[in-house]
């Protein structure tokens, strides 16, 4: 008989940003109230599933969207760097259309399939597969929750469907207190699937930097 093993890329919630920086790994970035419930309600999707594992990021955000999962299924969270934010050259900086006339920004533009401003998205998904690999052993045979952020999880899902790793920022289906699970059988990826647990929650029009 085939042993299914599914681990679940579920990205954190809302965060209170109200000066919009991109805030990276900066520390100190916490859940807004409706990051809170965002948190809730991505636990709530998982209640009933046989979850035997939750990682985190060490980021606050991501541990505080870990907590309800955490109490939904009476487990410890495991934290684990190399859920971390990508790193990111303009991270403390609030960037707008007009950031593009700007000098700085401008030079760390130079090559965007690397990318140039950042951590390269070969080493992303190196340390993404690393721990994916890691936490299907441990909840082998069962499913288990990894908390981390935006880009980490999309390219996590792009190398898992053997596209291209540069991509434009702005397409990216990785929204807020999203689910993307990556669902194995033995060893071998199977299926690739995408959940917005908590769509009704989310801001028209609005969008969340350094997420």
């Amino acid at each position: 008989m085939t042993t299914t093993t599914v681990v679940h890329l579920l990205r954190h919630g809302e965060v209170h940003n109200p000066e919009g920086i991109l805030y990276g790994r900066l520390p100190e970035f916490h859940l807004s109230e409706n990051g809170v419930r965002m948190a809730e309600r991505a636990a709530a999707w998982f209640a009933g599933r046989d979850i035997a594992a939750l990682y985190s990021s060490p980021l606050e955000r991501a541990k505080e969207t870990a907590a309800p999962v955490a109490d939904e299924f009476g487990l410890a969270i495991r934290l684990d760097d190399r859920l971390i934010e990508a790193a990111n050259g303009f991270q403390g900086r609030a960037l707008s259309s007009r950031s593009l006339t700007d000098v700085q920004v401008m030079r760390r533009l130079y090559n965007p399939f690397l990318p140039s401003w950042g951590e390269p998205y070969t080493e992303i998904v190196e340390r993404m597969v690393d721990v994916v690999k890691l936490v299907r052993k441990e909840a082998w045979g069962r499913e288990a929750v990894c908390v981390s952020h935006q880009l980490p999880i999309w390219m996590a899902r792009r190398a898992a469907e053997r596209k291209r790793l540069w991509h434009r920022p702005d397409r990216r289906q990785c929204n807020l207190a999203s689910v993307t699970s990556l669902t194995f059988e033995e060893h071998r990826l199977v299926g690739v699937a995408y959940s917005e647990p908590a769509a009704g929650l989310y801001k028209p029009g609005r969008t969340v930097p350094g997420a």
